[in-house]
């Protein structure tokens, strides 16, 4: 009986999930995150600010944080990047990592396009007829994510692409640039797909996570915000992102989830807007509500935070008030 019982055991071993992946035996099952940002290139993530905003991170309840890394995309579909050595990652992408571990977050690394000063209004636009210019963008692309794959392969989540979506038809480059990055990097894996096209995305089993943008648009123009209509708002997108999660076998993560203090928040929550700081508040709450109570989404990062901040820019969740709601989902 024992040996049959051992052999059942090791048997089990081999079918279930990975631990790191479904045991609620760790800590970071539901993801808390924060992305922080930058106002530069990013150096500002290997500096004492950095410390002091993980430090407010931590307070808040979080349990993961994100930074992206950038590169610049150019019309001929090159793509430029400030100089790594991945044996020797430079103090803004190394110091983060460890610094965060050592406060018990993980992290996770979300490499964004620099799209401006180009011909694209976002990288939503981002496309190439012309063949040349599309191989050029997958051969100079992902020369840069395994650059940055490799110099932070210490951190626990890479995104192998952001909101690239005219480019995902183009499967077997992106399932070549996943076995590099799998090749030098041990962190779980994702794509981070806009709100309207997660389901597009043909390579989700070669991933570990359904990345999703979550700019969902939640009501009509002109009609008041009320939490109770924000609630009704999500039960759809929850129900469409439950049977996607299940048709694919893969948990959901909200790889960006915010919203400006706009009037227009719930409308077109991808948008800035100053004045309407109840309607930002309500919107996160109920969100953060919605993603803790739905079983098939294992989290959010939340846009954004910027290293050292107090009060800065757009989407702040640095704001003493946006920090309370948070906290209080949270802690």
């Amino acid at each position: 009986m024992p040996f049959l019982l051992a052999l059942l055991l090791f048997l089990l071993g081999l079918v279930l999930p990975s631990p790191s992946l479904a045991s609620a035996a760790d800590p970071h099952l539901e993801v808390r995150g924060i992305t922080v940002s930058t106002p530069t290139w990013g150096y500002e993530w290997g500096t004492d600010s950095m410390d002091r905003t993980l430090d407010a991170l931590v307070e808040t309840g979080a349990n993961w944080v994100a930074i992206h890394p950038y590169a610049r995309i150019h019309d001929d579909g090159q793509v430029s990047w400030r100089p790594i050595d991945p044996d020797d990652p430079p103090e803004w992408l190394a110091r983060p990592i460890a610094a965060a571990h050592a406060r018990g977050l993980k992290v996770m690394i979300k490499p964004h396009l620099a799209y401006w000063g180009s011909g694209f209004s976002w990288r939503g636009e981002i496309d190439f007829d012309d063949p040349a210019a599309r191989t050029r963008f997958f051969t100079s692309y992902s020369n840069w994510i395994e650059a940055v794959a490799r110099a932070t392969k210490d951190a626990d989540a890479f995104v192998v692409g952001t909101e690239l979506d005219r480019l995902v038809g183009e499967e077997q480059a992106w399932r070549a640039l996943i076995v590099r990055v799998r090749r030098v990097n041990r962190g779980h894996l994702t794509y981070a797909a806009n709100w309207d096209g997660y389901q597009r995305v043909p390579f989700w089993d070669a991933l570990d996570a359904i990345g999703v943008q979550a700019y969902f648009p939640l009501l009509p123009a002109g009609r008041t915000p009320t939490e109770e209509r924000l609630r009704a708002a999500w039960q759809p997108i929850c129900a469409e992102l439950r049977r996607f999660s299940a048709l694919t076998g893969k948990p959901v993560v909200f790889t960006e989830l915010g919203y400006d203090a706009s009037p227009h928040a719930a409308v077109e929550p991808w948008k800035s807007g100053t004045g309407a700081e109840q309607v930002q508040r309500d919107a996160l709450r109920v969100a953060l509500e919605v993603v803790q109570a739905e079983p098939s989404v294992r989290g959010a990062f939340l846009w954004k935070w910027f290293p050292g901040e107090l009060q800065r820019g757009d989407f702040r969740m640095s704001r003493p008030d946006v920090r309370a709601v948070v906290r209080e989902r949270w802690k």
